[in-house]
């Protein structure tokens, strides 16, 4: 199958450091490669891919420096897609809704994976506007603010195995991984660290929107010894990071879309201990691979019952259900029923003109 995958432009394919979606884009790139088709990225040329690369800018935006203008470059990587569309038989685009006006007028079968929340109130108009655009969650919660959206299902995220490699042994310390906003919970963390009596390492990107909420909020919590901040990590340093902590903490206060950080812990072994929103229920086995909580109580009552959890078997769990492998299946599955349903399409007007 002749795939295009249609990437955001913010960071590289995979990224250099912070980044979900391009990473899960690199993931599934790599299966699809592997399983025998031929994958084209259209991303920027920082990119690194068995595919092939159609750079559409240089650097990925977030990363150059001065930092250019978004809209000219996915001008760009739109109009390089349009050119080149009929080499294609699936788009699969990973934009949000940036590209719907011109891949839905392509006459090609596309779909799209969002990414992003979508409890915001201007994104009903777009799916009016657009109600045969098929679209992907990445977990069954996510749709929930949108359900006349034209969903095709959800899949869940997978990584590679090899990505990040397991430690069975206890961890010294609790780990927060994220972005530093209010809605990812990092001051409900360190209460949670500091009730525990534990260690917080707190590994994380400080949007240059939160860097007032940090200082204010935040940066008077983080003493350098039982709270401290290490960053934003590379995939090597985070691995370190996440097999030697105890439990990851992710007290969110968002409807997460799907939380990939969680099955990173997961895959070095380590049990994360989340509330119960958005995705959370369904990418926890709550007892199995950490547990699911709906406040600060227990949380702390969940850190206590850390060692009741093995971690061989949160990996065991890990690979069977968040696997690279079952994520590119499961994305083909969708591109071939695109695929029929397009073949039925084109044969309808000759079976019409046959009965006729």
């Amino acid at each position: 199958m002749r795939i295009a995958q249609i990437a955001p432009l913010a960071e590289s394919v995979p990224p250099r450091l912070y980044g979900g979606t391009e990473r899960v884009v690199s993931w599934l790139i790599e299966e699809l490669v592997a399983l025998g088709h031929d994958v084209t990225l259209f991303a920027s040329g920082d990119s690194v891919t068995t595919g092939k690369l159609v750079p559409v800018i240089e650097r990925a935006i977030r990363l150059s420096r001065p930092r250019p203008e978004p809209f000219p470059a996915y001008a760009a990587q739109l109009d390089a897609v349009a050119k080149s569309a009929r080499d294609f038989d699936v788009l699969h685009c990973h934009t949000d809704w940036i590209h719907l006006p011109v891949v839905s007028r392509l006459g090609l079968p596309h779909l799209t994976t969002i990414h992003n929340r979508l409890d915001t109130p201007d994104l009903l108009p777009i799916v009016r506007r657009f109600p045969d655009a098929s679209l992907i969650s990445i977990s069954d919660h996510h749709r929930t603010p949108l359900p006349s959206a034209n969903w095709l299902g959800t899949v869940y995220h997978g990584m590679p195995a090899h990505t990040l490699s397991p430690s069975y042994n206890p961890g010294r310390y609790l780990a927060f991984l994220g972005r530093l906003t209010k809605e990812k919970g990092p001051e409900t963390a360190i209460r949670i660290a500091k009730a525990a009596g534990l260690e917080l390492r707190m590994a994380a990107k400080i949007p240059r929107a939160e860097t007032r909420y940090f200082k204010e909020r935040l940066q008077p919590l983080v003493d350098g010894e039982q709270i401290r901040l290490v960053g934003e990590l590379n995939d090597s340093a985070k691995g370190d990071l996440l097999r030697g902590a105890s439990a990851l903490l992710f007290p969110i206060d968002w409807p997460e879309p799907f939380g990939l950080v969680m099955i990173e812990a997961m895959a070095c072994g380590t049990p994360v201990i989340a509330y119960r929103r958005g995705s959370v229920p369904e990418v926890v086995d709550d007892g199995v691979t950490g547990f699911v909580v709906d406040n600060e109580d227990e949380a702390i009552t969940a850190v206590k019952r850390i060692g009741e959890l093995d971690r061989r078997t949160i990996r065991t769990t890990f690979e069977t259900r968040f696997g690279a492998r079952r994520m590119a299946e499961d994305y083909l599955r969708h591109y071939q029923s695109l695929l029929q349903a397009e073949t039925r399409r084109a044969l309808e007007p000759v079976r019409m003109m046959s009965v006729g």
